[in-house]
């Protein structure tokens, strides 16, 4: 973090961060630079070699991220990946061999099944709890690596970070968090003690549904340097222009965090008064089973609100009658999206589950669109 920005608020620092040193008659936010290799004459030194292994666009955006990962914090890196499922494999296959044990939360990302089958494949015990009530503390014994997703997708569970990683910490195991839900401007795993922090750059972070992308941040070490190994190995980098569309979308991280966590209460609340509509959950209300915990370790809540509709016809009617919301399977980007997860077959909610991303729309929008689209799916 550099003097300018690291004692500054949280928009200041998203506008900020991991810009350059001002240049004369340059632009603050260089284009990406497109190599595939550098000029490399005489000895292999310097930042720059080949472009598997490193570029400057990349090296800007993971600045950034740390800066909003870790501010003022001394010894974190960050290292960006193709999608966020590479960054997760990255840190689950670089840390564990044959023979360790892992725990996994059974409700979390659908596509965590599949790590989990090819982790046994490898000889790797996995240990599956759920997220709510730190059910993961009972599994924990002999395990080397702790992963957590909180808030859980699609359900919205948490899970307190700090009682969990004290727990895994005290039995020799590393912990990693998956906090895409939350971004950083919510949630700071590494505040929290975690030894990784993961998310996948898709969503929210980069907030504009046209961007693939992940990211670890960790502490300086052995760890991280095994994460940075593996993303040689299979070489599951960014792209500079991935990397560079996301460094843009960051400058307006606070703003957009901001109205959409703010509409996804006001929906959240709309949705209590509706009798057809049940399980909903959003960390941000009151009365939610999740916001104690949620409380006492997140900044904002974030921007998805789930909850449950009767029947799989009617969440389909739902889902059809919205005009200002698309059916889609991403989470946090500025237009809203909906969905009925049990579509998918990976996660384990009832057939008229709703998993709903909030957009940055005119509050007023989107709550009398989402009102009218239940009343229209009305049996």
């Amino acid at each position: 973090m550099s003097d300018r920005a690291a004692d500054k608020g949280e928009g200041t620092r998203a506008v900020r961060a991991g810009l350059p040193e001002a240049a004369k008659n340059e632009p603050t936010l260089p284009g990406p630079a497109f190599a595939a290799h550098f000029h490399l004459p005489g000895e292999v030194d310097g930042p720059y070699t080949y472009g598997r292994d490193t570029n400057p666009t990349w090296n800007l955006l993971e600045s950034a991220i740390g800066e909003l990962e870790a501010p003022g914090q001394d010894g974190v890196e960050t290292l960006v990946f193709a999608s966020g499922m590479a960054a997760i494999s990255a840190v689950l296959f670089s840390q564990l061999r044959a023979g360790d044990t892992v725990v996994l939360p059974d409700d979390c990302y659908q596509a965590m099944p599949l790590v989990q089958a090819q982790l046994e494949a490898y000889g790797i015990e996995v240990r599956t709890a759920p997220t709510a009530g730190d059910a993961q503390l009972d599994v924990l014994v002999g395990a080397q690596l702790l992963w957590i997703e909180t808030p859980s997708n699609p359900g919205l569970d948490v899970c307190d970070i700090r009682r969990l990683v004290e727990a895994a910490h005290a039995r020799g195991a590393l912990v990693a968090v998956d906090n895409t839900l939350a971004t950083p401007l919510g949630q700071r795993p590494l505040e929290l003690g975690a030894d990784f922090s993961v998310a996948s750059g898709t969503k929210q972070l980069t907030g504009h549904g046209d961007v693939l992308l992940g990211y670890v941040a960790g502490r300086e070490g052995g760890a991280m340097d095994a994460v940075r190994r593996w993303r040689k190995i299979v070489g599951a980098i960014a792209g500079p222009m991935e990397a560079w569309l996301a460094h843009r979308s960051i400058a307006t991280l606070h703003m957009r965090v901001d109205r959409q966590n703010a509409t996804a209460l006001v929906l959240a609340e709309a949705l209590r008064e509706r009798p057809e509509v049940t399980g909903l959950r959003y960390p941000g209300l009151a009365d939610d089973p999740s916001h104690k915990i949620a409380s006492q370790q997140m900044r904002r809540y974030g921007c998805v609100v789930s909850f449950t509709l009767p029947t799989r016809a009617r969440a389909d009617r739902f889902l059809d009658a919205l005009r200002l919301v698309d059916d889609a399977t991403s989470f946090g980007g500025v237009r809203s999206t909906a969905e009925r997860r049990r579509r998918w077959g990976g996660d384990d909610v009832p057939e008229g589950f709703i998993r709903f991303s909030v957009g940055a729309e005119d509050p007023e929008d989107l709550v009398a669109d989402v009102m009218r689209a239940l009343d229209e799916a009305r049996d």
